[in-house]
């Protein structure tokens, strides 16, 4: 018996060489395309990757016929990536013709994926459908019930293993877990969108998320839904639960009404809730760090006040923003009597949200409350918070822990700067500006453009410099930064080295994330279209990621680079598994390119 499975393992490993053998022999030369295209007005470019020196290449133009429209000379870029040593750019952003394209490399044989010019298509739509499939409680994609016993807190004013309703939110990734530091965010930026766009979006949902319209945009009913759990995660003014369940969740792959995970209370019975106390918590030997709740405090009382602008304007639902309202200013007054910030848990592994900003979130929460109540001692505070978290970001440093200063874009900045003075106004740009700077500054070093961390959940940052270039925009009205943000746009849809999307099905009919980490693929084989997958790592985090095996050869062998590495790999949950926030992180950004 030992005999027969050595002779099979020693066949599935020559079988893996020869693969990876065929992957080494594709194409030296390659071209790279945003694999949907270009909104008209925006900037557009195209790349070469070679690993032979050309000279003077040029790139041809071709409609959906063969017929050449174009022909654009080349610059090498003085940067390169492995395993490509020549990067060549051509700008053709001053080509506007709304249609179907793809380019060749003159005198040869080598065309590019076929790209479209023209404003993107509703894809916020499918973002917020994937969004709904996130849903814990009821779940309208599986049609079924789930987790209706949490939970019971702990580190709370009361005792151990009191009953709370924590029931409802949404699942946070690939697992189960549900944390009120990402659902906040989420729902923040679905109510944002609706208010930059509020004729933008279809109604064909309840607020169950069932087939059947109910006179509320989907998006609504879906930030309702987010809404609604954060009320239930403050039942009292003194109280706050910030996560519901821990890493003890990550039982393999299981739809939400078969968990499997026990918490002392047996299978899919009770879970924890954890209170945000302000201090470190921890109910095995990884211990979180704390010192007060003004991000989770902060953050969702400006979310609940953003509930409280949109809701108010729909006759039905104004008691319920009246109560969005309630629980925003309560919210706010905890941040400002614990100011601080907590972080999410962990129980078996050294991985949690460790989110140590606060600032920003006061901010943002002052900024909307002055904005309804003009009570200006909101303004005051607002800046003063403002000016504690100044430019501090991801985008002033070289790396960061996993999700240090969340959210990835100061949404505080930018709502000071819709309330406040000229002054304010000023600061706020030169704010987000500093930021930018610091962003191009390494974007300059690569040929691609994009100045983003490859930590984990890079492809999140990805979308925050293109939402923040894009508000920037919105702030100044001028075009300083729309190459930037295009860059990272670009980047997502796969002008990239795998020359392949991070959003499951977009585009379509171009090469996504497929064999994701998430239970409706592993389980059923179904993909949900519409999700950010986390995205490209730096080797250096990803060779320390514990538990990490591919279950097949890389498809991507060929391309990888030597410093970052993705997989389209289920066993990969570090590059390869959707998020909930980062899904949203894309809301702001794609509703406006599919009407630029």
């Amino acid at each position: 018996m030992n005999i027969i499975h050595e002779k099979v393992r020693i066949i599935g490993a020559l079988v893996f060489f020869l693969y990876a053998s065929i992957l080494h022999t594709q194409s030296s030369i390659e071209i790279r395309v945003n694999l949907r295209g270009y909104p008209s007005e925006m900037p557009k470019k195209a790349m070469i990757l070679s690993k032979v020196a050309l000279k003077n290449p040029k790139l041809l133009l071709k409609d959906e016929k063969g017929e050449v429209l174009n022909e654009f000379d080349c610059v090498v870029h003085e940067k390169s990536w492995q395993p490509f040593s020549y990067y060549y750019l051509t700008d053709f952003s001053e080509f506007e013709k709304e249609g179907k394209y793809y380019f060749e490399l003159k005198d040869s044989q080598i065309i590019s994926s076929i790209f479209s010019i023209g404003a993107y298509p509703k894809w916020q739509e499918d973002v917020v459908s994937f969004i709904r499939t996130q849903r814990c409680g009821y779940n309208p994609y599986t049609k079924e019930f789930c987790h209706q016993k949490d939970g019971l807190s702990f580190f709370g004013i009361r005792p151990d293993s009191s009953r709370i309703d924590a029931t409802g939110g949404w699942h946070d990734a690939g697992d189960q877990l549900k944390y009120l530091i990402t659902s906040s965010n989420t729902t923040a930026r679905m109510l944002m969108t609706y208010q930059m766009s509020d004729k933008m979006f279809k109604d064909d949902v309840d607020a169950r998320g069932n087939n059947k319209p109910n006179n509320l945009p989907d998006i609504l009913d879906e930030a309702k839904w987010g809404l609604e759990w954060i009320l239930k995660l403050h039942p009292f003014p003194n109280e706050l639960y910030h996560q519901v369940a821990d890493d003890r969740d990550h039982r393999g792959f299981k739809l939400p009404h078969e968990e499997n995970a026990d918490y002392g209370w047996g299978p899919n019975e009770f879970r924890p809730v954890y209170f945000a106390t302000g201090r470190p918590q921890g109910l095995s030997k990884y211990q979180s760090q704390a010192t007060g709740i003004a991000n989770l405090a902060g953050r969702s009382s400006a979310t609940l006040a953003l509930g409280y602008e949109v809701f108010i304007h729909f006759k039905e639902y104004e008691v319920f923003a009246k109560v969005c309202l309630k629980a925003a200013m309560e919210l706010y007054d905890m941040g400002r009597k614990q100011e601080g910030f907590q972080q999410g848990n962990s129980y078996g592994a050294p991985y949690r949200y460790e989110e140590n900003t606060w600032a920003d979130d006061m901010e943002w929460a002052a900024a909307c409350l002055f904005k309804i109540t003009k009570n200006k001692h909101f303004l005051y505070e607002a800046r003063e918070y403002s000016k504690l978290i100044g430019t501090w970001s991801w985008m002033e440093r070289d790396s960061a822990s996993h999700y240090e200063m969340y959210p990835f874009v100061n949404m505080g900045h930018f709502a000071l700067w819709e309330v406040g003075s000229s002054k304010d106004k000023k600061q706020m740009i030169e704010y987000y500006e500093h930021n930018l700077e610091n962003i191009k500054k390494r974007a300059d070093q690569n040929p691609y453009g994009v100045g983003h961390l490859f930590i984990w959940c890079s492809n999140n940052l990805a979308a925050a410099v293109a939402t923040q270039a894009m508000l920037y925009e919105k702030m100044t009205g001028t075009k300083k930064y729309r190459s930037l943000m295009q860059n990272h746009v670009d980047w997502l849809l796969g002008l990239n080295p795998w020359n392949s999307s991070m959003i499951t099905e977009i585009p379509e009919n171009a090469d996504t994330p497929v064999d994701v980490h998430m239970p409706f693929w592993r389980i059923n084989k179904e993909s949900i279209k519409g999700s950010l997958v986390d995205g490209p790592l730096w080797s250096t985090i990803h060779d320390k990621m514990l538990g990490i095996v591919l279950s097949k050869p890389d498809e991507y062998q060929y391309l990888q680079p030597s410093h970052i590495k993705y997989h389209d790999d289920w066993a990969d949950y570090s590059t390869n598994e959707p998020t909930l926030d980062g899904s949203a992180e894309l809301l702001l950004i794609l509703t406006q390119l599919s009407h630029e």
